[in-house]
Formats: structure tokens, C-alpha cells, sequence
């Protein structure tokens, strides 16, 4: 879900949730690139989300790994466990996993990227 008051940059990443659904079966991962980003791309029982595809432990990519009834992302490497909702790592043993907030509309299923508010700088 996207949080209020953050300026994000929206990208269809699918025409339908129909073709999203086609091109990720549940309980899989997809890699995609947005922005000069890596993103896992997970389809669960619980719908659609988005995080960074790099483990924060080790930089493994999370869309080679696996999902879990528990909604997580598991790492490959190390089988850190990471929430689809959160980012947090399951035990607490490293950083949390960047999310992106995902939203299914009329015309497409979209990944919002965080922009820089007016005045940061990079």
C-alpha cells in the first residue's frame, strides 16, 4: 500500500491482472526492471507485491528464490526469509527487503517507485 504524503512514480508492468496472473503463476517470482531497478515480482494467495531483488544479507536475487504459505520471499543462498508486505526479515538477522507498493487497476497492474521529494538531494 502506498504511503501517503510520498510522490511515486506509477509503471504498468502488466496490461491486465489477467496477464499478470498468465505471466507469473501463483507462488512465483518474476524479475523485472523499473527505474534502473531490480525488482522480484511475487504473485501469492494473498495477490501482488513488490520488493528490491537483491537479498539485504547477501545480494542473492530474490526472484531465483521461493515463496512460502506465510506470504515471504525465501533467498535462495541463505534462506533468509523475508515478508511480501514488509520487507522484514523473518528472524531479525539482517536488514529489511525495500517494498514496492503494488495496485491492480482498470487498465493494468502498476509498481510505484518512491521519487525524491522537491528540495533532497541525490
Amino acid at each position: 500500500m502506498p504511503q501517503p504524503d510520498v510522490i511515486y512514480a506509477w509503471h504498468r508492468v502488466f496490461s491486465s491482472e489477467g496477464e499478470a496472473k498468465a505471466r507469473v503463476g501463483l507462488r512465483k517470482l518474476h524479475q523485472l526492471q523499473l527505474d534502473g531497478r531490480d525488482i522480484c515480482f511475487a504473485h501469492t494467495a494473498a495477490g501482488f507485491f513488490a520488493v528490491a531483488d537483491a537479498c539485504p544479507h547477501m545480494g542473492r536475487s530474490l526472484s531465483h528464490g521461493t515463496t512460502n504459505c506465510l506470504n515471504e520471499v525465501i533467498c535462495p543462498w541463505h534462506s533468509y526469509a523475508y515478508s511480501l508486505g514488509s520487507g522484514r526479515e523473518r528472524d531479525y538477522r539482517t536488514r529489511d527487503a525495500p517494498i514496492y507498493p503494488v495496485e491492480v487497476r482498470s487498465d493494468g497492474v502498476y509498481i510505484g517507485i518512491r521519487q525524491r521529494p522537491a528540495g533532497q538531494q541525490k
